[in-house]
């Protein structure tokens, strides 16, 4: 019996082991070879750091990352803003069409990137709107807000509404009963949805593709690009510094989430 579980647990951990070096698998390969000194990029010929440095002296990527920066804040700011209200009213109120637009709510989600970039390039066209980086910002901010609406309110979902409750039977105003009790409980699936918002828009391909001026190139759309002639290490370094920062900003809502649920449970 011992044996057979013993057993188990070594194919189960084996098993682990394999998920996990097929999901990292392309991330270790893109960090390796941001030290090749092969400008190829095809066969790893030799370390190097050279890449870190002489990244920021290419223009036209520095300036698609700026892009890509500046339109992923503004989407994700305006989309949490948005997506956050909507979950509340959506969860909060009763009103006429409401089970209609809690179905069409997760066409944005389910719909293919390409038929949405197609159909926002036709809206565009129809109105006599010329592409640039606010048109590409608005679409951003349409196929995000779905995804921070869908966190926020399953975050509403598991709430004690009793807080909120007790507090306008306590004479607090609707407002503040919201701003002091149900705000600070749903910062966790706020956080969520903002950074899954702020990780789709910078990482988007097809919709930016569609939607974009001629002048305001993202980084996604820049790297597609070079695939005709090669991507240089240079890219594969950008990347790394990229994967480090996000790495980093899940590390520390992990932790705030957690800080946050423990100081909760003492009060």
């Amino acid at each position: 019996m011992k044996t057979n579980r013993k057993n188990g647990n070594i194919w189960k951990n084996i098993f682990i082991a394999l998920v996990f070096l097929f999901l990292y698998l392309p991330i270790i390969i893109v960090v390796i070879f941001s030290f090749n000194t092969s400008k190829m990029n095809i066969l790893f010929e030799g370390f190097t750091t050279s890449w870190y440095r002489t990244v920021f002296d290419n223009r036209t990527l520095m300036e698609s990352l700026k892009n890509s920066l500046f339109v992923g804040v503004i989407s994700t700011i305006c989309a949490t803003i948005i997506g956050t209200l909507g979950a509340f009213a959506l969860h909060k109120f009763q009103f006429p069409g409401k089970n209609i637009l809690d179905k069409i709510l997760y066409i944005p989600v389910v719909i293919p990137e390409v038929v949405l970039g197609i159909s926002l390039l036709s809206i565009y066209s129809i109105s006599g709107i010329r592409l640039s980086l606010y048109t590409l910002i608005f679409a951003h901010i349409t196929f995000c807000i779905p995804f921070v609406l869908i966190n926020v309110r399953a975050r509403l979902a598991g709430l004690d509404h009793a807080l909120e409750e007790a507090a306008l039977d306590l004479g607090a105003r609707p407002f503040v009963a919201f701003y002091k009790i149900t705000l600070p409980l749903l910062i966790p699936g706020i956080t969520s949805g903002a950074m899954l918002a702020f990780t789709l828009s910078l990482d988007d391909v097809i919709i930016s593709f569609f939607t974009t001026g001629p002048d305001s190139t993202t980084l996604p759309l820049k790297v597609l690009s070079m695939v005709r002639t090669g991507v240089t290490p240079e890219v594969n370094a950008l990347s790394t510094m990229m994967m480090v920062v996000m790495f980093g900003l899940v590390i520390a809502n992990a932790v705030f989430q957690v800080r946050k649920i423990k100081k909760l449970a003492k009060s």
